[in-house]
């Protein structure tokens, strides 16, 4: 038995992976037919069934940063998950507007940040999944994205320019990912931007459950 999940419903091969509990929530009520709650340990809400299609998939909340993303990816894996997608947020550091969809390239910890035992310096998506995300959403940027341990703030200094956006889990998710031999993926919805303000809730949902959408259809073929 994993030592933070505790299951109470079969765990899929494929899961989508968000943050928050609430969004986890939504998106299960959005994509998945009678779902069932797979895990509410610690606050982090889970939930497995079918999708429309008739494919198991599992939607896992994983907390705030990466630390708690990490732990709870290696639980996963060891509950038999293959394959996931995070949909997560991001703040634009440069062309990037509220409401888009970033696909990540490559994701960079921030010096002094979480970074797990393989002390990686840069973490890259599974290739077939993040190639499959930009199919499904030929106009969605993509990019490289800084992952922080504390919220972004404009005025730190960022360790590389080439960051299109900054978020507080995708590199940890990454790196843990490769240690235990997940095929894990990242699409980041906007929310913020200095000069443009943050986007409004009704416009989050929307693009979240777009965003879980597109996931689902990637993994579930």
């Amino acid at each position: 038995m994993p030592a933070r999940l505790r299951p109470t419903a079969p765990i899929a091969a494929e899961a989508i992976l968000v943050g928050d509990p609430g969004r986890a929530l939504m998106l299960a009520q959005e994509l998945l037919v009678q779902p069932k709650m797979s895990n509410h340990a610690r606050g982090l809400w889970g939930y497995t069934g079918v999708t429309h299609k008739g494919d198991e998939l599992t939607i896992q909340s994983t907390g705030m940063g990466g630390p708690s993303a990490a732990v709870v990816l290696a639980d996963l894996a060891e509950l038999g998950v293959r394959r996931a997608i995070r949909i997560g947020t991001c703040t634009s550091l440069g062309s990037l507007q509220p409401g888009d969809l970033l696909v990540v390239t490559e994701a960079h910890p921030f010096p002094g940040s979480f970074r797990t035992d393989s002390d990686r310096k840069e973490s890259r998506p599974e290739e077939e999944l993040a190639r499959e995300l930009s199919e499904e959403l030929p106009d969605a940027p993509r990019g490289h994205v800084v992952s922080l341990d504390t919220l972004y703030r404009p005025e730190r200094d960022l360790p590389s320019t080439l960051a299109e956006a900054a978020d507080m889990q995708t590199a940890g998710l990454l790196a843990a990912a490769a240690e235990h031999g997940v095929a894990v993926a990242a699409l980041l919805i906007v929310t913020e931007k200095s000069d443009s303000g943050q986007l409004p809730e009704e416009e989050l949902e929307e693009a979240a459950q777009r965003a879980g959408a597109v996931a689902a259809g990637v993994l579930s073929p």
